[in-house]
């Protein structure tokens, strides 16, 4: 852990295996929002919800929030009211505390616990649309889910999905977006580049990422 002994980003980054990320998670997910979420301003979720807010129409449900944590992306997507009338959203995440933190706030239609690095046990063709924050970056997921991620889904369905600015080159996000692009599995990438932090001073408290904006074709 980190030397306060809270846990905190340095202790996220440094995870290497699934199991890692199950046994961080254990420990973080009662306290995730309180001691890490709130006092660093933590916008990224909500940036990624924006963002889904006005790209997305009502085909786009229902909703799959990947590595849904404690539900910071379905709460804030719910805040939408041009939204929120034809929104169902499920959330997959490896951990099962974090998951029961999620359920505890009822933002979920459904919670699957599953680890993303592996073959996802759920119906193809039936999701609308993924929306992710937090989940691509160090020691988490890399690109190859996002082809387990598009079975998932119908054709036209949107994706909203954040990635750690500098694990998008450490690990190749740039040539495999190109590659599913040139395959003819997704519309040409917009991306927005996203603050992740609205009030912190720390070593990360500059960190960015990139929201990327597509649909499966």
């Amino acid at each position: 852990m980190s030397g306060n002994n809270k846990i905190g980003l340095d202790d996220a980054y440094s995870v290497k295996t699934p199991e890692d990320n199950v046994a961080l998670y254990r420990e973080w997910a009662n306290t995730y929002d309180s001691e890490f979420a709130g006092p660093r301003g933590y916008q990224y979720p909500r940036l990624i919800a924006d963002i889904f807010a006005k790209q997305s129409t009502p085909d786009d449900s229902p909703v799959l929030d990947v590595g849904s944590g404690t539900g910071l992306v379905a709460s804030a997507l719910l805040e939408h009211d041009e939204i929120t009338s034809q929104l169902a959203i499920d959330g997959i995440d490896i951990s099962p505390e974090m998951l029961a933190v999620s359920r505890g706030k009822a933002v979920y239609r459904r919670l699957f616990e599953a680890d993303l690095t592996q073959s996802i046990d759920l119906p193809k063709a039936q999701y609308g649309a993924v929306v992710s924050a937090g989940t691509f970056t160090h020691g988490h997921v890399g690109p190859d889910a996002l082809m387990e991620l598009l079975y998932l889904c119908r054709a036209n369905a949107l994706f909203v999905v954040g990635i750690n600015g500098s694990a998008f080159d450490e690990y190749k996000f740039g040539s495999y977006f190109a590659a599913l692009q040139a395959d003819n599995h997704i519309t040409p990438i917009e991306y927005t580049r996203v603050q992740y932090y609205a009030s912190a001073s720390d070593a990360h408290g500059s960190d960015q990422g990139y929201a990327a904006v597509f649909r499966k074709i």
